[in-house]
């Protein structure tokens, strides 16, 4: 759904943030330049303050457990071992090793929305396509899932620029499509998107989500759990300042390019309702992904990308010179 004051051609969809371009999401990689996925510097979304993450990145993982010698650090006691043998058992650990990136994004009807500067799929392709240059430059194996209201498209985990350009592409037909009526109505519920992640995606992967869940359930908060049992899950939860609360003392108007449906300006009751009903949803995903151990990040679509690549990937060391 758009602003009824976008005007329908293809240039002007481009501008207006309502399309990507491949030659768009190829241009994002200056900005993963000076980017990585390895952050563990705890960052925020933009204007999001109290929905924070931490991006896991390489770093040291369990490989065996031997019997404590003097000098171990007792932080790493395994206490389990220790309790069945009776003896004092230590875990050691190695350099962990590689985890392919996996990146989910969804693009059905939902995330065709937009009231400033660009749409929720718009967004989510953006900061997808960035995701994957950034894994490339990390020389990272990429797998991806795209999904829609009616299909998907899966990529198997690739190291290489060739599997990134497929994805790229595959990406922007799928975002392109999202002008196109869907007249059976279908729509893909989210638990199923998390049934197929957990068939393509590799145990160890790193995996990004990118959407708007605003179907996220009972049923999605057990797989998620599931799915972060064997890997490392972040959410980035896409969303535009019009769903958060609609404007008081007027009547908005919002349309599909088929249909309008205006929101009259008196109904307090109906704005109280829908700015509840959000805060809801996110406070649901929130302790959510605090059970499972995956981490939410919440996407305002009003920012632009180069700040989201600031915020949630630019290297430690140089966020202060920015």
């Amino acid at each position: 759904m758009f602003p009824t004051n976008t005007f329908f051609n293809r240039e002007a969809e481009a501008k207006a943030g309502v399309h990507v371009s491949v030659q768009h999401l190829l241009d994002l990689r200056y900005l993963a330049k000076d980017a990585t996925l390895e952050n563990t510097k705890r960052s925020s979304a933009i204007a999001e303050g109290d929905s924070k993450t931490n991006f896991r990145g390489r770093g040291m993982e369990f490989a065996e457990v031997r019997p404590y010698q003097p000098g171990d650090d007792v932080r790493n006691i395994d206490w389990r071992v220790t309790a069945r043998t009776t003896q004092t058992y230590t875990k050691l650990f190695q350099e962990e090793r590689e985890r392919p990136v996996f990146i989910v994004v969804d693009q059905r009807c939902s995330m065709f929305f937009g009231s400033k500067h660009v749409f929720k799929s718009y967004a989510a392709a953006e900061l997808a396509s960035l995701i994957a240059w950034i894994a490339l430059k990390n020389n990272d194996r990429i797998g991806t899932l795209i999904f829609n209201d009616v299909e998907q498209s899966d990529l198997r985990a690739k190291r290489g620029k060739h599997a990134l350009l497929a994805f790229i592409n595959k990406l922007q037909l799928f975002n392109s499509a999202l002008s196109s009526p869907n007249p059976a109505g279908e729509s893909c519920h989210l638990n199923q998107i998390f049934t197929d992640i957990r068939r393509v995606a590799k145990p160890g992967s790193t995996i990004y989500f990118l959407s708007d869940f605003h179907d996220f359930d009972a049923s999605c908060e057990e797989s998620l759990s599931m799915l972060s049992r064997h890997t490392d899950v972040s959410l980035l939860s896409f969303f535009d300042p019009l769903e958060k609360s609609l404007p008081r003392n007027r009547e908005l108007t919002i349309s599909d390019s088929q249909n309008r449906l205006t929101i009259g300006a008196g109904s307090k009751d109906f704005s109280k309702k829908f700015t509840e009903d959000f805060a809801n949803l996110q406070q649901g995903i929130s302790r959510s992904c605090m059970n499972a151990g995956a981490r939410l990040v919440n996407i305002d679509c009003s920012t632009d990308v180069s700040e989201h690549a600031k915020s949630l990937f630019l290297s430690p060391k140089l966020r202060g010179r920015r």
